[in-house]
């Protein structure tokens, strides 16, 4: 398969990533309004975070809208740049779907982001999973799909390449002549 077909796959991809993102929220609004649903009581729930959250994880920079606008746009561009750029083979396919889920959690708050802005003149992302045990913040779908990115690149940067694979991934070949 050609280049230009796998990223078409990997773009319709984070379409539907995104699009799953976008349905659990409007399902989250429209079910959870009144109170939560236990999927394990005690353990975890969904329960929509009441105004949701203005901020990035775990509530950080609340009300920076153009903040994460920026920031977004920055990621995106440069998720979509490094699927052009690195190599397609099987050695390095665990790294484009981390980019693709990288890129799906990011458009997914960001088109949160945008409509609650535009609806209603201020900007949040929808969270509704919620961890009762150990408290851990409410989250949402596009949440999960950065941070199973973050750590997959994180554990394959340490773990699985080497310095050699960097090089490689990114199509740069290194001149043997030059010692």
């Amino acid at each position: 398969m050609n280049k230009n077909k796998i990223f078409l796959f990997e773009i319709i991809a984070v379409v539907i990533l995104a699009a799953i993102d976008f349905v659990t929220k409007q399902l989250a609004v429209k079910f959870l309004s009144n109170g939560s649903f236990d999927i394990i009581p005690g353990v975890f729930s969904f329960t929509l975070l009441e105004g949701g959250n203005s901020g990035a994880a775990f509530g950080m920079l609340q009300g920076g809208f153009w903040i994460f606008i920026v920031i977004t746009i920055a990621v995106v561009a440069l998720v979509i740049f490094m699927l052009r750029k690195l190599v397609y083979e099987k050695r390095y396919s665990f790294f484009h779907y981390a980019l693709v889920l990288l890129l799906a959690g990011a458009l997914g708050n960001f088109g949160d982001r945008v409509l609650t802005m535009i609806k209603y003149g201020h900007s949040y992302v929808i969270d509704f999973l919620y961890f009762e045990l150990i408290n851990f913040p409410i989250f949402n779908v596009a949440d999960c799909y950065v941070t199973v990115a973050a750590g997959a690149m994180i554990f394959l940067g340490i773990f699985y390449y080497k310095d050699d694979d960097f090089d490689k991934m990114l199509g740069k070949v290194k001149d043997e002549t030059k010692q």
